[in-house]
């Protein structure tokens, strides 16, 4: 099991409200497929937006871990824009 951390930003400046977590935990589901590898989402408020903890199957590979997620936003980042937030350049 691997953690990769996603963090999104909110270009409004705007604070995260504790709704906004469940409708964007519930969107990075919706974009799941099986072979993301995707086991369990925990999303957190920052002070800029929202770090999503994203715990992923893969096996001894970081890299596959991270590479899987950043699918998983491309798909996902639409509607997650549509709430405000984008994905934070890193």
């Amino acid at each position: 099991m691997h953690v990769v951390l996603a963090s999104l930003t909110a270009p409004s400046g705007s604070a995260c409200r504790r709704e906004t977590l469940a409708v964007v935990t519930d969107l990075v589901w919706a974009h799941a497929v099986p072979d993301d590898g995707l086991e369990h989402v925990t999303p957190r408020p920052t002070r800029d937006g929202i770090d999503v903890y994203l715990f992923v199957r893969a096996t001894g590979d970081d890299d596959l871990a991270v590479w899987r997620m950043r699918s998983l936003f491309d798909r996902a980042g639409p509607s997650i824009a549509a709430q405000g937030y984008v994905l934070a350049a890193r």
